[in-house]
């Protein structure tokens, strides 16, 4: 089995306020993106990266996988103007005898190994992709402006994380047609009636969206 990672790092950031893209907030004095690139690079699983970088930072980019000494980052691409459109050109990169497709934001650094087993193992018995996720414990309301315009039936609904892997073949055909608006590559597949399997996910896989997050994920470190 042939498994190659896509890192999605071309995100802007804005909410966190910064002069420049999301993927180089300071985490711990070094690029956000520097923790998740690192952690990919050690997997046993993964034997090659391709990282989407937020346009004119292909460079900046290439220079932090030679730092953490990332030696499986075989191409850096320039993302697109959604996460979707970033992935599908880290795809065309990636190499037509790969078997799986892990794909994995850089705004969740602290992925383990643990996890990136998980979705890839969890792709055995005909599955077409595996995401990590947890149980929603709050009750959930959908609102219009400030007010609540419905409250949703909680039961069976969970918070999807990355990394997500996914049969090779099937992520491209998911990729092929329009992927602007699609929250994530699961929901792609899912749309052309691929099947998506759960599994546990991690509490420790803090999604970076806010400063206050970047202060919560270097407590993790």
């Amino acid at each position: 089995m042939s498994v190659w990672a896509i890192l999605a790092a071309a995100g802007k950031g804005d909410r966190l306020g910064l002069d420049r893209p999301k993927a180089f907030a300071p985490l711990n004095d070094r690029p956000l993106v520097a923790e998740a690139l690192e952690r990919l690079d050690a997997s046993d699983w993964i034997e090659g990266i391709v990282v989407a970088a937020p346009p004119e930072w292909e460079e900046p980019c290439i220079l932090v996988a030679e730092e953490v000494a990332a030696g499986k980052v075989a191409a850096t691409v320039t993302g697109g103007e959604s996460r979707s459109e970033s992935v599908r050109a880290a795809l065309a990169e990636v190499p037509e005898e790969a078997t799986v497709v892990l794909v994995h934001d850089a705004a969740r650094p602290l992925v383990t190994d643990e996890v990136i087993e998980r979705v890839i193992t969890a792709l055995a018995d005909g599955w077409d992709g595996a995401v990590p996720a947890l149980p929603i414990s709050d009750a959930v309301k959908r609102v219009d402006g400030e007010a609540v315009s419905e409250t949703l039936d909680g039961q069976g609904l969970v918070a999807v994380q990355t990394p997500q892997a996914f049969v090779a073949s099937v992520l491209r055909q998911a990729l092929a047609g329009a992927v602007a608006s699609a929250p994530d590559c699961a929901s792609l597949v899912e749309a052309r009636g691929g099947r998506v399997r759960v599994v546990e996910g991690d509490r420790r896989l803090v999604k970076v969206t806010a400063p206050s997050d970047l202060e919560l994920v270097a407590s993790l470190l």
